[in-house]
């Protein structure tokens, strides 16, 4: 989750610093036609470097300032869109991927972009062994191996050999994920100090080819990008200004008064106000953000299936949604969230104490039973905690809340030492198997795993489920992959001890008059290349 900083600034100093930001000259009520201004949360920047980057809103910097081979069609997950790549292909054992680029490719400092710099590129990564190297060690390239298993094969083409066979829209996700961004190897390399590939220059800087270049980075202030003129399309917004602007009612004035175009982090009683207004539009954008509770097998009472289907009949859904997360979450009760590939979005649970009542008969447990449930110290977690308490207690279940930061109670579930856990899982790419390997995949059931997912962290011993999960990952039909998770998902719908109940819900605030601005479920997906103002 992002950590908020607050600020004293003045909403009216905010707007003066945006406008001169934005043009260079006197504050004005409106923003330039072709300068892009966004209030948004700019707090968890600590480094510029793709080969870095582990966080949300750095993600989607590095996506609008780097290119990839492909990336993910957001109207069609199933397809890709070639970015430096123009075509590429499988080998018949479905091990080596051939990629090909678009001739006259150029990075922003106009050094030509080869297939020498893109398989580079994909080695620094693994090689630099920073955060983002474990998403591409989920298609087996490792420090030991990616040398040879990523290849320049001439100028215009390289192959990336995977460790097994992987459905082939996994790697593609993968592959146009921010860890496979394209550098400038000769540009980094210029900068390269103590053999670390230019990391400590690119922490404040930038070598990409993407639509759109860095002017400067502020920490915690601005970040302001300029319009890559050699792009290989056109684009109308000449700048993009982003302000860290932490608080909402700031965000509000400045998109209120015209000094921004979009704010990202406004209050639902803010985005009621200026919707009924009509002075801004918002659009709400389903992310790949989960809320679940997760119950203990360990805890002989919370093993017993019927005790997981009573919880699950017991939770009120609809009126938390209504109540305490409105506007930012809404209802959803599978491992999958809306706009992944097999998604299954149906929500067959609702609060039904008589059900859920006679299910703790048939586990022998009509009396109800005192459980413990580890919740963040944080808005939503301890509202929806009480909510959930009441819902329980319908029928006889007396939950006992233990509260902690962050990070107390994510190391003792890390532990497997909790009754009951209230928690979110996040995708780092919008592939099925981020989320189903998560869920739903635990070959190593013991204390000592080094798998530790969450299936695992709730002691839930699933072998046929795990071998469901592997076959859903090899499988090279896509629309075969879409019915396996679908299938894995009306499984877990009927027995887990996951009660899965909201996906998270971005609302994207924008002036009359801006469009292109397109959001996906994750920041590695929100792109600005096509915005144009009116």
């Amino acid at each position: 989750m992002k950590r908020v900083l607050r600020t004293a600034l003045t909403a009216a100093a905010v707007a003066s610093v945006l406008a001169l930001s934005a043009t260079g000259g006197p504050a004005r009520a409106a923003t330039p036609k072709d300068i892009f201004v966004m209030a948004t949360l700019l707090d968890e920047f600590t480094s510029l470097d793709p080969g870095e980057v582990y966080e949300l809103v750095p993600e989607e910097y590095v996506a609008n300032t780097y290119d990839r081979l492909v990336r993910v069609d957001l109207r069609d997950p199933s397809k890709f869109n070639g970015d430096v790549a123009q075509s590429w292909s499988v080998s018949p054992d479905g091990l080596t991927f051939t990629f090909h680029l678009r001739p006259g490719l150029k990075f922003h400092s106009g050094n030509p972009l080869s297939a020498e710099d893109v398989a580079w590129s994909i080695q620094r990564a693994v090689l630099l062994d920073k955060g983002p190297a474990a998403v591409l060690q989920g298609i087996g390239l490792t420090k030991d191996n990616v040398l040879q298993r990523v290849k320049k094969v001439d100028d215009t083409t390289i192959t990336v050999q995977t460790d097994q066979k992987y459905a082939p829209t996994f790697v593609l996700n993968i592959l146009g994920s921010w860890p496979a961004s394209v550098l400038d190897e000769k540009l980094l390399m210029s900068h390269q100090k103590d053999n670390d590939f230019g990391n400590g220059w690119l922490k404040t800087n930038e070598a990409g080819s993407g639509a759109y270049k860095l002017v400067k980075w502020t920490a915690n202030d601005s970040i302001v990008l300029q319009r890559f003129d050699g792009y290989r399309l056109p684009l109308a917004m000449k700048r993009i200004v982003l302000r860290h602007v932490p608080e909402a009612a700031s965000q509000r004035l400045l998109i209120e008064n015209g000094d921004a175009d979009a704010a990202r982090n406004l209050s639902p009683d803010d985005l009621a106000a200026l919707t009924k207004s009509g002075k801004i539009r918002v659009t709400a954008v389903p992310q790949a953000t989960l809320m679940y509770l997760g119950l203990n097998v360990k805890n002989p009472n919370l093993a017993k299936p019927e005790v997981q289907q009573a919880l699950k009949w017991l939770v009120d859904y609809r009126g938390i949604q209504q109540n305490v997360v409105k506007t930012t979450y809404k209802v959803h009760e599978t491992f999958l969230p809306e706009g992944f590939l097999g998604a299954l979005n149906t929500n067959p649970y609702q609060q039904d104490v008589a059900k859920a009542k006679a299910l703790l008969a048939k586990a022998g447990l009509a009396g109800g039973f005192t459980v413990k449930m580890d919740v963040r110290n944080d808005y939503p977690y301890n509202e929806i905690a009480q909510a959930v308490q009441a819902n329980f207690a319908l029928a006889g279940i007396k939950v006992e809340i233990i509260p902690g930061d962050n990070k107390q109670t994510l190391a003792k579930y890390r532990a497997r030492q909790h009754d009951i856990y209230i928690g979110e899982w996040s995708a780092d790419y919008i592939d099925p198997h981020s989320n189903a390997q998560g869920f739903a995949w635990n070959p190593d059931n013991s204390d000592k795993s080094s798998y530790k997912m969450l299936a695992w962290r709730n002691a839930w011993d699933i072998p046929q489920l795990t071998r469901e999960t592997n076959e859903a990952l090899a499988e090279s039909s896509t629309d075969k992959r879409a019915q396996l998770y679908q299938a894995m998902q009306k499984e877990m719908l009927a027995q887990s001890p996951f009660v899965i109940m909201f996906q998270q819900v971005a609302q994207v605030a924008v002036r009359p008059g801006v469009t292109g601005l397109e959001v996906g479920p994750i920041n590695d997906l929100v792109s600005y290349r096509d915005l144009k103002k009116q």
